[in-house]
């Protein structure tokens, strides 16, 4: 999808992102050319091959579970890889403005970084429940921004926006199934609670905000497992898929 915005001209002048799409966005906001692109293939194949980020086998899952009571892996391997990528990076040095989303524990409410080093940023807006112990920046905990905004299309609209471009990977048109499974019903009521607020913002935004929706490709609801990136050949093909259909869409707003 980035890549079909940059090859038609698209190039941001802010970018906002939530859990993993704070990761993809701050490479875009550092880097907003095809580059950038490049770069993101190559982190997630290394990603992919070695394994490293959610790496723990069941046994020291459970392990873990029983020793903290909150989560399932250790962070230190995703806080090392974008230690790695991004070093002492902070918002101010990027090339685009760029804000990440997670939710305050302390205040319940969203938190929105946009200044100090982007990798704890990035790391508190995807420290996903249940899998990642919660992010501490400053005094507060942080949890994945995907609860409490997901698809932040009213956050760009309120910073002054009037052209809105969301790369979703969520695929938020996919229908829901009635869940079978304990687990099924927390990722059911999470999808239904996001997909209501993102259509209720869309459906609120100013007549004066042009916002499109770029289509993600074809998917099941095994792409939305947080370990499908394991999957390197699917990841691709995802990655394809969307580059395709986004470009398709673009070429008809021409």
């Amino acid at each position: 999808m980035v890549r079909a915005l940059l090859e038609h001209g698209v190039r941001p002048d802010l970018v906002l992102g939530t859990s993993v799409g704070a990761l993809n966005g701050v490479v875009v906001a550092q880097d907003p050319t095809v580059g950038a692109v490049d770069r993101l293939r190559a982190m997630w194949r290394s990603v992919a091959e070695e394994r490293d980020v959610y790496a723990d086998g069941p046994f020291k899952q459970a392990r873990r579970a029983l020793a903290t009571g909150t989560h399932l892996h250790d962070s230190a391997p995703l806080r090392r890889r974008l230690q790695e990528e991004f070093g002492d990076t902070t918002f101010a040095d990027l090339a685009v403005p760029f804000q990440c989303c997670a939710a305050s524990i302390e205040r319940a409410t969203e938190h929105w970084f946009s200044a100090g080093p982007v990798v704890p940023a990035v790391m508190a807006s995807a420290a996903v429940p249940g899998l990642l112990p919660p992010e501490k920046v400053g005094a507060e905990h942080y949890l994945d921004g995907g609860i409490v905004n997901s698809i932040p299309v009213g956050r760009a609209a309120d910073l002054g926006a009037t052209r809105i471009f969301v790369l979703q990977v969520g695929r938020v048109n996919r229908p829901l199934t009635v869940p079978r499974r304990p687990w099924e019903v927390a990722r059911v009521s999470f999808e239904i609670a996001r997909r209501h607020r993102f259509h209720r913002e869309m459906n609120e935004l100013p007549t004066h905000v042009e916002a499109h929706v770029l289509p993600s490709g074809t998917g099941t609801e095994r792409d939305d497992n947080p370990l499908s990136y394991r999957d390197h050949a699917r990841v691709q093909q995802r990655m394809d898929e969307a580059y395709a259909e986004s470009a398709a869409y673009l070429e008809g707003l021409r």
